[in-house]
């Protein structure tokens, strides 16, 4: 089964977990530690020519716990650009709310802070023509909450208690790729 995306929808992505494995119990501190999910690349660059927008929106609080600086997330952020720019795949903005969870932030996930943020900054970002795609429940409540479709992404399993925030699951890129274009 595929879904019918076309030109006028948007990939809202999460950043550790989907686009590049997870540190157990750490962050992601240098591009030195980021490491690529396989396919990732390959199936991103398919996925451009079919979405409109293609955003990344990551919580990122070792900034506000003071494990990292802003500059440094940055400095990943900018490395994984030119890294995904040689295999054509431009992501339209990068979003990080690098606030701690404890401060309720109305843009850390699972709040839709950063997806309003897209849709103001983006014309044409229809949350009805948005999939999200992360790995953990609060992505699904975030894409849920926004009104988007959601693909729950990896291996974990799905805790009961979540599977009405989630729409599809897929265990990699390969499976993302045949859910969203079919093959």
């Amino acid at each position: 089964m595929s879904l019918k995306i076309n030109k006028t929808w948007s990939l809202f992505l999460d950043r550790d977990g989907v686009i590049n494995q997870k540190l157990p119990d750490d962050y992601v501190k240098s591009y030195q530690e980021f490491i690529l999910q396989p396919n990732v690349r390959e199936v991103l660059a398919l996925l451009r020519e079919e979405f409109k927008y293609l955003f990344v929106v990551t919580n990122q609080q070792g900034v506000g716990k003071g494990l990292m600086t802003e500059s440094e997330l940055l400095k990943v952020h900018w490395q994984m650009e030119m890294e995904f720019g040689a295999a054509l795949v431009q992501f339209d903005k990068i979003y990080a709310c690098t606030d701690l969870a404890t401060a309720n932030s109305p843009n850390r996930k699972p709040n839709i802070g950063m997806a309003l943020q897209a849709q103001a900054d983006f014309n044409g970002v229809n949350f009805d023509k948005a999939v999200m795609i992360g790995d953990s429940i609060s992505d699904m409540e975030f894409g849920r909450k926004a009104g988007m479709t959601t693909i729950f992404f990896g291996q974990t399993e799905v805790p009961p208690t979540a599977a009405h925030l989630i729409d599809y699951t897929t265990k990699d890129w390969l499976a993302v790729r045949e859910l969203l274009l079919g093959f």
